[in-house]
């Protein structure tokens, strides 16, 4: 073969030949790292530090074609056995098995509920827990949705059951063997009412002791093969509306033993998160421990609900950053027009967009997250806090994280789109983000309700104001910025209700959008000041500064490298 054929075939590929991916999430995450380092105590992070390196291997290698497999060889309904007796079992591909196997595994939910560890690093739960729940939703977003009712199932149960069901039920959650874990679901969502759910009509009647009888539909119900289930459902002569609903344990065997009946009409044909199974399900005198009063069930519920809102702002967080880690890699290697694909400027200005926003909302929500940690130990004004951030962290990173990886496989071209790839499968599971645990008019109305019940607003307007100097050359614009929120917010909340809840999307978008970039300034020190700096600078640039026609340089290859935080 000639010289010339030879080089031609050198260049027949699609990537150079130094073409390099990250075999590790955790290690190449310069900004994961630097927080979990500074914000957990340093007894913390080495309890988690072999776990989230052995999980940033998985996540980077073997889970991704047990995620990819997962997805397209989804659950199966099995009505019925071999001799035509009722079954309603569900079978999952061994992809999926696989899968929960590396969740036990990385301690996710043992760090938060065995005991001795529990009490050990009780400051800092949440921030161990969702350590290792980026990484894992990075590769896996699908399971991670049934490791999100678990958590938020063990929280009610250590919350509200009996001595006696937290000591038979807690251990099947933090268990270290895969063949002994309970799952955990909510089965929340009714025809009739959807996310109005007062509107819920399924009724519960007393049975024996605590123990009701469930019977009705329940039309939305993920993760339907959970061992643990907390149901909302009325008792006979309750009350209209959210107040008259109580709240049922619901387990696969009555208390003799026997199977307690659930009815799964069929399986949801999902979008996306396809590996797990979302079911219509019919209770007909299913049974169900009372849990709490018959009228405090949705009150119990909401401790569930935000817990998983903040799962779904770690999955959103962890499906942008892995859209970032694909196309940040694909440009790099790439080369288009004689050279790399980072050296065109307008690919350099959308990347600058994208990390910029990736930290964003990697600070804002583990913002949320180390806010809920304080006020699960007490803290007053961070329970304040949690209040409204949950509802605005849930909203804000659903949305950014369907834009985000839309236009990272925009800049992939043609391969972004193909199956064979992460990305259209990410696309597939990020949209789901913004309706799951309340829509976005839902974030709205629950941000309205915490600013107007509660000091939220004030507490987070005050922390906004106490980091302002920070922002160095910034701070005016910034500054200018809040004093308007305020004085909107001020005059806003006399109004008829029409007009607060018009007018309090456009505000709370604004107050996120300032409140996520001064948190950044938060978490800033020697090491992390490098793209904080960076993203401060876009952020102010792109939101807070009016448009302009001027003519503007865009960042250099090595400012988006500082950026995107990846190295190996």
């Amino acid at each position: 073969m000639s010289t010339q054929s030879l080089i031609s075939l050198n260049k027949n590929q699609v990537l150079r030949e130094d073409f390099r991916v990250s075999t590790n999430y955790f290690e190449s995450d310069l900004p994961l790292r630097h927080f979990l380092q500074t914000r957990t105590s340093a007894e913390g992070y080495a309890h988690m530090q072999p776990k989230l390196q052995a999980l940033g291997e998985a996540a980077a290698g073997e889970m991704n074609p047990l995620s990819l497999t997962a997805d397209k060889q989804g659950p199966v309904l099995v009505k019925r056995d071999f001799y035509g007796r009722d079954t309603n079992e569900i079978q999952f591909h061994p992809a999926y098995d696989a899968l929960k196997r590396i969740a036990v595994d990385s301690d996710m939910f043992r760090v938060k509920w065995e005991p001795s560890l529990r009490e050990r690093f009780a400051p800092e739960l949440h921030r161990l827990g969702f350590s290792t729940g980026f990484l894992y939703a990075m590769s896996e977003s699908g399971l991670y949705c049934p490791l999100c009712m678990t958590d938020g199932v063990a929280r009610l149960i250590d919350r509200y059951c009996s001595t006696e069901d937290k000591a038979r039920l807690l251990p099947r959650i933090y268990t270290d063997k895969v063949e002994a874990l309970f799952t955990g679901a909510m089965f929340l969502t009714e025809k009739a009412g959807g996310s109005d759910v007062g509107a819920n009509i399924v009724r519960a009647t007393p049975h024996q002791g605590d123990y009701y009888l469930l019977n009705g539909e329940k039309w939305f119900c993920s993760n339907a093969n959970a061992e643990i289930i907390f149901a909302l459902a009325r008792p006979e002569g309750a009350a209209e509306g959210t107040r008259g609903l109580g709240i049922f344990l619901v387990e696969k065997q009555k208390p003799d033993g026997s199977k307690n009946e659930m009815n799964i009409i069929r399986l949801k044909d999902k979008l996306g998160v396809r590996s797990m199974a979302s079911a219509e399900c019919i209770l007909t005198d299913t049974w169900g421990k009372l849990i709490g009063e018959e009228g405090q069930g949705f009150k119990i519920m909401t401790d569930m609900i935000n817990l998983s809102r903040l799962y779904n702002a770690v999955a959103a967080m962890g499906g942008s950053r892995r859209a970032l880690i694909e196309v940040y890699q694909f440009l790099k290697y790439r080369t288009t027009f004689g050279k790399s694909a980072l050296e065109h400027a307008l690919i350099r200005e959308k990347m600058a967009e994208l990390g910029t926003l990736h930290l964003m909302q990697f600070y804002l929500t583990w913002r949320a997250i180390e806010a809920l940690d304080a006020a699960d130990n007490g803290h007053e004004q961070e329970a304040e806090l949690i209040r409204l951030l949950t509802p605005m962290v849930k909203k804000s990173t659903a949305e950014h994280s369907v834009y985000s990886i839309r236009e990272s496989m925009e800049l992939m071209g043609g391969i972004g789109y193909i199956e064979d790839g992460v990305m259209p499968k990410l696309m597939r599971d990020a949209m789901v983000l913004p309706i799951w645990e309340g829509a976005g008019n839902i974030m709205t109305l629950d941000m309205l309700r915490a600013s107007l019940k509660s000091n939220g607003f004030g507490v987070m307007c005050a922390e906004i104001a106490a980091l302002l100097p920070k922002a160095g050359v910034h701070e005016a614009v910034l500054a200018a910025q809040l004093q308007e929120i305020q004085a909107v917010a001020k005059e806003l909340f006399r109004q008829p209700q029409e007009i607060i809840e018009t007018t309090a999307k456009p505000l709370f978008e604004r107050l996120t959008k300032l409140y996520a970039v001064v948190a950044m300034l938060r978490y800033e020190d020697s090491q992390s000041s490098v793209w904080i700096r960076i993203a401060l600078e876009e952020a102010v640039t792109r939101y807070f500064t009016p448009s302009s026609l001027q003519p503007k340089a865009p960042r250099s290859v090595a400012e988006i490298d500082t950026l995107i935080g990846w190295e190996f």
